[in-house]
């Protein structure tokens, strides 16, 4: 796997003018693939912890997404990528899981880009990562990314593929900034909006917000045993976490499968709201 750190580094030279070299108008005709990925059990013991999961001999359905970061992070950081890494805003993802994944099992991992597309803000793209078993895809996640620019490119103002409605809290969470550290510890997202109060301001947030992926890590774990060995799971990010801060939790069963969503303890306003199919 690619270094994460290097590729954090050259996105943030990449961002200083006159250095991002000439972007292109489309995704990149390219997929990046890595073979025969182990599963360190140290790592995944710690995910676990952070994102609130119980130990046990499946992988999570988000730890597959932290397993293949460093690849789908590479394309992104490329120079012909055609939005900036820094200031794109992760809008929804959605995980596909075909059947459970062992903790013995090694994963080959792909990564590619496609969709890019007209938003009220900018544009937007999806960035696709696949997981495979001796050549059986067992695993799938999409990502969708919005590059916030001066002139909005007309398309929708937010992608709704993940909409829910909204149920009523069952749990409140209480969140301290080392759910913003501890994340990018175990996921390899350094992003500084989320571990530094300096670099959350410097991107326009008066503190850090936690990661959006430990968002939906966390509301899966509350879900852990009421899930399927298949299934999909779709969420649109739709408000930031500030850190430190206070959430609720609800889910509520939608024939064979859940809606769940976060949303701020004080207000109804939904941080995150998500499907489980």
């Amino acid at each position: 796997m690619p270094a994460a750190g290097a590729l954090y580094r050259r996105a943030l030279l990449g961002a200083l003018p006159g250095t991002g070299g000439r972007r292109s108008s489309e995704p990149p005709p390219v997929r990046l693939t890595v073979s025969g990925v182990p599963v360190d059990l140290d790592h995944l013991a710690d995910y676990d912890r952070v994102c609130g999961f119980r130990l046990a001999d499946r992988l999570p359905p988000t730890y597959p997404h932290v397993m293949g970061f460093p690849l789908a992070l590479r394309l992104m950081t490329a120079p012909e990528f055609p939005v900036p890494l820094t200031g794109v805003v992760h809008v929804a993802n959605r995980i596909t899981v075909h059947r459970p994944v062992a903790v013995g099992e090694t994963l080959d991992f792909e990564a590619y880009a496609e969709n890019l597309r007209p938003h009220d803000r900018g544009r937007q793209l999806d960035v696709v990562l696949v997981g495979s078993v001796g050549g059986e895809e067992v695993w799938r996640g999409v990502s969708t990314y919005l590059s916030r620019e001066r002139r909005g490119g007309g398309g929708e103002r937010r992608d709704r593929a993940a909409e829910a409605v909204r149920p009523a809290a069952s749990a409140t969470w209480r969140l301290t900034p080392r759910v913003g550290t501890d994340y990018a510890r175990v996921s390899g997202d350094h992003n500084p909006i989320h571990t530094s109060r300096l670099g959350a301001r410097l991107f326009g947030f008066p503190r850090p917000i936690a990661h959006g992926m430990w968002s939906k890590a966390r509301c899966l774990a509350a879900l852990e045993n009421r899930l399927p060995d298949a299934f999909t799971v779709a969420v649109a990010f739709k408000l930031p976490v500030p850190l430190p801060g206070a959430v609720a939790f609800g889910g509520t069963p939608a024939g064979e499968g859940w809606d769940f969503a976060l949303h701020d303890a004080r207000t109804p306003r939904p941080h995150l709201t998500g499907t489980v199919r």
